[in-house]
């Protein structure tokens, strides 16, 4: 088993990574863990545990502002953020049962590192855009501080959205300062049956277009027995009510079933964490415009699938091979991550999809400002 490293000061972290640069040392950062079964494995490569870093430094509900350390369980989190009746916007989630595992061990410096963002982040954003600024330390050992506390603010470069979903291949994040926003009081699911695809994307677009608001879109092609497209609605009451009226017009003609509360909740948890997919075999990850959702599930043979994200995420569990779905991805204008796989395949295929050779160079180059003696290039991803 690799050796592990566990810093609980800036200090202790900064001399762990200055002395893995100066010995040539690669090193693997890890909290929680819940994510370690995405990427090549690495046993030979010591981990830094970065779980001293731990509890909330500062939040303050009226500002809606928290500054959080990178370490701190997501689950404690949320629960904080719960009790001012508030929360994280992006939907972040744990990886766990996705993986074939439990919940818990996500903690948000994880999340955020990783770029995790539910069904929600189709109206309110990824994780990198409710990243205000954070503190770390680079690959060559020293501590730095980027962005700030407030909303607005355009000094410098706009380091957070590099940072989040680098997957600890840039920095070590020590501290987090995140926006949340107010909790809705009432939620409802609402449920179209019997749309094929594309007319699933094509309702789930007019939707989305529409005055009604819809928080999150998803289209599952065998629930409870019939095909389900799916749109939450969030607000006051009265305005879930008004803004409901609404879409059953946009969408057309046929009835609207609803699910209120905990059970359209337990739905979305669901399909975030893609357990309504087969846990036995390889999971893919594959973003692209929504128009193409289609065309992506026809060319793979074999497949369980749903969209997300309107059609902009499909899920998909499928027999094709690696270049067969990167291929369905690349003609898509998309990409493809292998999320879940056994350790030999996901030693033999990169979980992230290979990019153009213009890109490849910007990234290796943004790498080497970060890391310039290569510490998290740990062959991971």
């Amino acid at each position: 088993m690799a050796e592990s490293l566990r810093p609980d000061t800036t200090q202790q972290l900064c001399d762990a990574i200055a002395a893995a640069a100066a010995g040539q040392t690669k090193l693997r950062l890890r909290a929680g863990g819940s994510k370690d079964a995405i990427g090549s494995p690495t046993p030979g490569v010591p981990v830094l545990d970065m779980r001293g870093f731990h509890g909330v430094v500062d939040y303050d509900p009226a500002e809606l502002v928290l500054t959080v350390k990178f370490g701190t369980p997501l689950a404690e989190v949320e629960a904080l953020l719960a009790n001012e009746a508030q929360m994280l916007a992006f939907d972040p989630f744990d990886h766990g049962r996705l993986l074939g595992g439990s919940r818990g061990a996500a903690t948000i410096g994880g999340v955020v590192a990783a770029g995790v963002s539910g069904p929600q982040r189709l109206s309110c954003g990824a994780a990198r855009d409710h990243l205000l600024g954070f503190e770390a330390v680079s690959g060559g050992g020293e501590a730095f501080k980027a962005g700030s506390r407030v909303v607005k603010n355009v000094t410098g470069f706009d380091l957070s959205k590099v940072v989040a979903g680098s997957w600890g291949r840039l920095i070590a994040l020590t501290q987090l300062t995140l926006r949340v926003v107010p909790r809705p009081p009432s939620r409802v699911t609402l449920v179209r049956r019997g749309l094929d695809p594309d007319a699933a994307v094509a309702a789930m677009a007019r939707a989305l277009g529409s005055p009604a608001g819809v928080a999150a879109a998803a289209h599952l092609p065998a629930w409870q027995g019939s095909p389900a497209t799916l749109f939450r609605l969030d607000g006051f009451p009265e305005s879930v009510t008004a803004r409901a009226d609404t879409l059953g017009k946009v969408i057309g003609a046929g009835p609207l079933d609803s699910l209120r509360d905990d059970a359209g909740d337990a739905l979305w948890d669901d399909i975030r964490d893609a357990v309504l997919l087969p846990l036995d075999r390889p999971l893919w990850r594959i973003v692209v415009a929504p128009g193409k959702a289609t065309a992506v599930v026809a060319a793979l043979d074999a497949v369980d699938w749903m969209f997300d994200w309107g059609g902009g995420l499909v899920w998909a569990v499928t027999a094709a091979g690696a270049d067969a779905v990167r291929a369905a991805a690349d003609a898509a204008g998309g990409h493809a991550t292998l999320v879940r796989a056994d350790a030999e395949t996901r030693t033999a295929i990169p979980a992230f999809h290979p990019p153009l050779p213009g890109v490849a160079d910007l990234e290796a180059s943004v790498r080497r400002a970060f890391d310039p003696a290569g510490v998290f290039d740990n062959g991971r991803f």
